[in-house]
């Protein structure tokens, strides 16, 4: 069951937070002193309440403990600082993969928080969280075999143009369909294709099955740009864009239905090769994307050097954009940014209808996310597609 913990060295906050978390049916334990808390086990069903300013061990020092110890539980974060350093705090949780589901400043509405605290438990009480908190991560022989026997399967999700609705493309996310773990998501392998050798060879399959796809979509009537994600390992190949425009004309495909996305992450490496093979990827018609823009370290170097099409904001900075005055900032100005610069801009993470109202006011071009669309399969796309008019999405 779910626990909330209070770490507030305030005693008269500490129970009165106390008191609201009981009046809703929840455990609770409060702790004025950081050290204490630190010594509990803390499971991933639970809450956990955090003051930033506290004497002896600070909050920004729990948040640093709490990911050196993997904590899995939800982080409510609580400051009478300015809304800066709260932000500042939330990014640092964040970076160390906590999971902060909202941030408080002080003096804050009791009502608001006990609205909150009583959504997250009932969430975690959802029998699909059960099931995810229970299965152990897959192994890296289990991956292997899925790459060798064809287990990993596509789901697309729309790209709608964001003045009239129309779609624009979609983007190729990869599943994993595991004979006895059932639909495995991205966030649960990825990693372990990254850390084992093996991320070459999964976009690999994503790219072939992404342009098998294409294929059958341009002989039913149907024709979209679809966008791929790329590793690292495929930007130092210098034969991909041979084999690329080898597959495409094999399958009698135009290379322009075809949008690499490339994170900035994976540019850091071997730029001079990097920068060759994306150059002759353009050259030969394909799109290319720079993914999660805003989260690199050298983002305005990439777009100088590298010919990218299109630039895919990070959703990050989208799904925070109409409560989070910096995110929203950040957003207008990438947008400014990349028209200057000739390039499309994409919004991947729009989960509201404020939010795709804000980004059309802003002059964005595309837009993608659970408001629109979740991803879905290939067949189920086509039905989607069926079934609503460009102006659906606004």
């Amino acid at each position: 069951m779910t626990k909330i913990y209070i770490v507030d060295d305030d005693i008269q906050i500490a129970e009165l937070l106390t008191a609201m978390v009981e009046s809703i049916g929840l455990n609770s334990q409060y702790f004025t002193n950081a050290r204490q808390f630190l010594q509990v086990s803390v499971d991933a069903a639970d809450i956990i309440l955090l003051d930033l300013n506290m004497p002896d061990v600070d909050g920004i020092e729990v948040i640093r403990m709490l990911g050196k110890n993997g904590c899995q539980a939800q982080l409510v974060l609580i400051s009478g600082h300015d809304k800066g350093i709260l932000h500042s705090a939330e990014q640092l949780a964040q970076a160390h993969l906590l999971k902060v589901v909202a941030s408080f400043t002080k003096p804050f509405q009791m009502l608001e928080l006990k609205v909150l605290i009583e959504k997250i438990a009932q969430d975690t009480l959802s029998p699909n969280t059960t099931v995810c908190l229970q299965q152990a991560l897959p192994t890296v022989d289990e991956l292997k075999h899925a790459l060798q026997n064809n287990q990993l399967i596509l789901y697309y999700q729309p790209q709608l143009d964001v003045k009239t609705g129309e779609l624009r493309g979609v983007e190729a996310l990869v599943r994993w369909q595991h004979p006895e773990r059932g639909l495995v998501f991205p966030d649960q392998f990825i990693s372990l294709a990254e850390k084992n050798n093996l991320i070459g060879k999964l976009t690999a399959s994503v790219i072939a099955m992404s342009i098998e796809q294409s294929r059958k979509w341009e002989d039913s009537g149907f024709s979209t740009k679809i966008s791929v994600n790329i590793s690292s390992d495929n930007i130092t190949s210098l034969s991909l864009p041979e084999q690329l425009t080898e597959m495409l004309s094999h399958n009698e495909l135009d290379p322009t239905r075809l949008t690499f996305e490339v994170t900035e992450s994976a540019l850091m490496g071997e730029l001079v090769t990097s920068l060759d093979i994306l150059t002759r990827l353009r050259m030969k018609g394909f799109g290319l994307s720079i993914d999660d823009f805003g989260t690199g370290y050298s983002s305005l170097s990439q777009l100088h050097k590298i010919p990218f099409t299109e630039l895919k904001i990070d959703q990050s900075f989208i799904m925070s954009m109409t409560q989070d005055d910096e995110s929203r900032a950040i957003v207008k100005t990438c947008i400014l940014l990349g028209h200057e610069l000739n390039m499309e801009l994409v919004a991947e993470g729009v989960e509201t209808q404020e939010i795709l109202d804000t980004l059309k006011d802003f002059g964005c071009d595309i837009a993608q996310g659970y408001h629109i669309a979740r991803p879905m399969p290939a067949d189920a796309l086509l039905d989607w597609v069926m079934k609503r008019t460009p102006l659906d999405a606004n």
